[in-house]
């Protein structure tokens, strides 16, 4: 049975993109809480864009390293497994994901043994359970915010992409792909930030803590849209290499017939 699975190219191929696709999903999350300046990584200044009264720069999470590449293997898996393909990966990815927080808050509530709260003083860590806990802690809205965003973006993903190749058929392989990760990024952009910044800070607000206005949540989300957006666009001939390499693998044959099968799994 299991030589049967290895040896067919097909159900290989979708267990290839679906590890890489949940990996790729579940790393994204765990160093997102890392906030990095994209303008200083690229060894500039950072840019001053006035938007609704806020003056903001490409400060952006971690995890925009990774998000793009998640979106690429949507499309493709879309491409040869259809909906119910991506559908049952986004599922099983966000599921996942949840039950690695759920372990990461397990792990964050064991009584760390003495040596290993000063272990890491020498390189200016003082306290290495307090770092440990605010790197993997992340906030209960920020992950119910980020699994809504990403679910939601999926799902839009799929829909938008299908709708478009109806249209073409077989042309315009980054119209279709390219297109339906601009509007479901648009949708991902600001779903997270509301559901993690704007409501979150207002329920877990305490005493002084900063509230975000609506008029920042709007604007931050402007500035990780455009980030997005250019990274889709960069990314198109990605797609196309990927491709290319597919359809060598599978043969014409087989790859027409997979995508064939796929525009019609609804």
């Amino acid at each position: 049975m299991i030589q049967t699975i290895i040896k067919s190219k097909p159900t290989k191929l979708f267990l290839i993109l679906g590890g890489f696709f949940i990996a790729n999903a579940m790393i994204a999350e765990i160093i997102g809480v890392k906030i990095f300046s994209l303008e200083r990584t690229l060894g500039f200044s950072p840019l001053d864009i006035h938007i609704l009264g806020n003056d903001l720069s490409f400060n952006l999470t971690a995890g925009v390293l990774l998000w793009p590449v998640v979106f690429i293997m949507t499309d493709i898996i879309n491409e040869y497994y259809g909906m119910r393909g991506v559908r049952f990966l986004s599922w099983l990815t966000a599921g996942l994901i949840g039950f690695a927080f759920m372990i990461f808050i397990g792990a964050i509530n064991l009584a760390p043994a003495d040596f290993f709260i000063t272990s890491k003083q020498g390189s200016g860590v003082p306290d290495m359970s307090k770092a440990y806990n605010s790197v993997l802690g992340q906030g209960g809205f920020i992950i119910i915010g980020s699994l809504t965003a990403f679910i939601l973006g999926q799902l839009i993903d799929v829909f938008v992409f299908h709708k478009i190749k109806k249209v073409t058929g077989e042309k315009k392989i980054w119209l279709r792909a390219t297109g339906s990760t601009i509007i479901s990024q648009f949708i991902d952009s600001f779903v997270v930030l509301f559901i993690a910044f704007y409501i979150g800070t207002r329920v877990n607000a305490n005493g002084n803590d900063f509230v975000w206005p609506f008029k920042l949540f709007i604007a931050v989300g402007i500035v990780n849209y455009i980030y997005k957006f250019l990274v889709a666009i960069l990314m198109t001939p990605v797609i196309y290499i990927i491709h290319y390499w597919i359809e060598i693998y599978l043969g014409k044959d087989q790859a027409a017939a997979m995508k064939q099968a796929a525009m019609g799994d609804n």
